[in-house]
């Protein structure tokens, strides 16, 4: 078969055949969606031939069409992932096509076919929207690289149109995020109890969202519209915790003007959240012990009881059990708020909800009038590597900070705070550990861009070498590449 126009073998200009290799890491086949659609707009036969050949052998479903008019019919008829167009066509030309494409189906990803010659023309068209562009004549290698990574990039923003769609249509828990086992658990969990009275006892380190279930406990069951309050037992005065909880008479002690009703008695009817309940001292233990046992409370001065009707919802990122071995929390206590306990799984267990919490954090935290952000892999990746002690907090800060810093709508690396943009993993080699020299060399520059704060000209000056250097070893050792 003669030579098609525009296409270069592997191994030569002229002649040869079109090797097949899989579609790698993109390749949609193992998937239950369906294969990418790939829409080839070229007048010559010969082209169009070579580039159905090369889509499809990356996994793609493929229709060929020789003119504008024709693309714009089959977008009309179905849905179309990724339009692989050449820059001149018959009637309507290439750019014409673009620019329609980019009003008309702004999600769509746009690849340009161009002639040697014409590359202004090409790179006005990525500044008109064109995902990449491919100049003739190119290497069948060449062009299956820009499709695979153009449809690696249309992948990830369906995953992300996905994840938004996930946390806006998910029943609410809440402000709960995650679909992992573990957390279907935790909202199975949820919703049985809800529905009753007993007294809830809430385990899990901090930040993994303990005030959350609580929240979801009272809202999802029947006393929803009763009164729901939060008492941050940490918070409270030790010599003042009594009349917060059960209420003061007027002229009980010095400075009780008026009387004042405890916040016990404000949830009548409703539900008591008594957060870090293991920090409360053993005496103030044995007091709320009672009243829970009676339903009923005595106002500090007072000499009448009060009865009230209250459910108790607690929670502790303390091993209560190794306290009541240790003496500060009294077992019968622990058994009386420990009827049905929900233990939150701490971030770094459930890291495959990670996507989704970001995606929820990135829209929370988006300016209105910005277009919408997203993470780049890179960034992602270190966002799954880290453990995540402050667990979902720490994410949900970590969001906030990169898209106050982030200038467009691409949440990089450097815009993640300096343990995340120079992991640990990074570290210097131990004392008798042998390196190869590239790798030493590849420390060695982490940790000048540590101490610099990743001043990449302070780092050039500190190493020794010119900052043009200093950029050619980040783009060999892969580290991510931002303004010095």
């Amino acid at each position: 078969m003669a030579n098609p126009q525009g296409f270069r073998s592997e191994n030569s200009a002229y002649g040869g055949g079109i090797e097949k290799v899989p579609f790698e890491g993109i390749s949609r086949n193992d998937r239950a969606a369906p294969p990418m659609h790939l829409l080839l707009v070229d007048d010559d036969d010969h082209i169009r031939e070579v580039c159905r050949s090369v889509a499809e052998d990356c996994g793609m479903k493929v229709t060929d069409v020789s003119t504008a008019e024709e693309a714009l019919e089959v977008m009309e008829m179905s849905s179309v992932d990724i339009l692989l167009t050449d820059l001149r066509l018959p009637g309507t030309s290439g750019l014409e096509l673009l620019r329609r494409v980019t009003q008309i189906y702004p999600d769509m990803a746009v690849v340009m076919l161009t002639q040697y010659g014409t590359i202004d023309s090409a790179v006005e068209a990525t500044r008109m929207g064109a995902a990449d562009y491919v100049t003739k004549p190119f290497r069948v290698e060449e062009l299956r690289a820009r499709l695979q990574q153009v449809a690696h990039s249309v992948e990830l923003k369906r995953e992300n149109r996905l994840l938004r769609e996930q946390v806006r249509t998910r029943p609410g828990f809440g402000g709960l995020i995650g679909m992992s086992p573990r957390m279907e658990r935790v909202y199975k969990l949820i919703e049985k109890v809800s529905q009753r009275t007993h007294p809830v006892l809430i385990l899990g380190e901090s930040g993994t969202g303990k005030e959350l279930v609580a929240r979801s406990v009272h809202f999802l069951g029947p006393r929803k519209d009763r009164p729901f309050v939060p008492v941050e037992c940490s918070a409270l005065v030790p010599t003042l915790v009594e009349s917060e909880l059960f209420g003061y008479t007027k002229g009980a002690f010095t400075g009780a003007m008026q009387a004042r009703q405890g916040l016990m008695e404000s949830a009548n009817g409703g539900t008591l959240f008594l957060d870090e309940i293991g920090e409360m001292s053993l005496e103030m233990q044995a007091k709320l012990l009672r009243a829970l046992q009676q339903r009923e409370i005595k106002p500090v001065g007072s000499t009448e009881r009060r009865t009230i009707d209250v459910r108790i919802v607690a929670a502790t990122n303390r091993d209560l059990e190794l306290a009541i071995k240790n003496g500060n929390f009294r077992q019968d206590l622990f058994f009386r708020l420990n009827v049905v306990q929900i233990k939150l799984p701490p971030l770094r267990d459930r890291k495959g909800d990670i996507p989704l919490l970001v995606t929820a954090f990135l829209e929370k935290f988006a300016d209105p009038d910005d277009a919408h952000r997203e993470l780049t892999e890179d960034a992602m990746r270190r966002l799954m590597a880290y453990d995540w002690p402050g667990n979902v907090r720490e994410l949900e800060n970590t969001i906030e900070r990169a898209v106050a810093l982030s200038s467009g709508p691409l949440v990089s690396v450097h815009d993640l705070p300096s343990n995340l943009q120079y992991p640990t993993t990074d570290r210097a080699p131990e004392k008798e550990e042998l390196l190869p020299l590239d790798e030493l060399e590849r420390r060695a520059i982490l940790s000048t861009l540590r101490q610099t704060g990743g001043d990449k000209q302070a780092a050039a000056r500190m190493l020794g070498i010119g900052k043009t250097t200093l950029y050619r070893k980040l783009k060999q050792y892969q580290i991510e590449r931002t303004d010095a």
